[in-house]
């Protein structure tokens, strides 16, 4: 009969992910994985099975965490604000040290979706539910007048979600904040 756990598994996840994050799928090492978790060896096979399900796991606590950070955000009384507070987000936290290694979706999007189908299926998730959380929010600015544009808000959503890595990549690059400010200027006028 197994040993039950006597472990936090969300904790253990969170350990996991911090190496991920810093390292990227191929450089993690089981080495690696099992030093940041503090499991054995056949704790972590027993848990996890392998290193790609640790990943696939750690990633989908990572997502929902920020499916939720973003819901709250976009669920503003002024729509066209949210918007705004959403993308100046994405821009302060790119900043922060905790996420100093960037966005786990953008990362994963660019190490491994090219190559791996479950990746690429969240990653596309991912990207969907951001797509469809703007739409709805710009939408429901247009209903209640806090957004002017009558551009259909599925485009000008589609094309926010083009800028999101964007916004990740200029800031990870060391942009100027006034290129970042600029941008993010440009594109909210589009809500105009």
């Amino acid at each position: 009969m197994p040993r039950p756990q006597q472990f936090d598994r969300k904790q253990v996840l969170q350990q996991a992910l911090k190496v991920f994050w810093h390292q990227g799928y191929e450089a993690t090492s089981m080495t690696d994985l099992m030093r940041a978790t503090g499991l054995s060896k056949s704790s972590f096979y027993n848990t996890f099975a392998s290193k790609h399900e640790c990943l696939l796991e750690a990633f989908d606590s990572y997502r929902a965490d920020r499916l939720r950070d973003m819901d709250r955000v976009l669920a503003g009384d002024n729509a066209k604000e949210s918007i705004a507070t959403f993308f100046r987000m994405i821009v302060s936290d790119a900043k922060a040290p905790e996420f100093i290694n960037g966005c786990m979706s953008i990362n994963q999007a660019v190490e491994l979706a090219p190559h791996d189908e479950a990746i690429a299926t969240r990653v596309d998730e991912d990207f969907q539910k951001i797509e469809d959380a703007l739409a709805e929010a710009i939408e429901r600015g247009q209903r209640a007048g806090s957004i002017a544009t009558r551009r259909d808000a599925r485009n000008i959503a589609q094309l926010m979600v083009v800028a999101f890595p964007g916004f990740q990549v200029l800031v990870r690059a060391g942009s100027p904040q006034t290129r970042l400010n600029h941008a993010l200027d440009e594109l909210l006028a589009i809500l105009d």
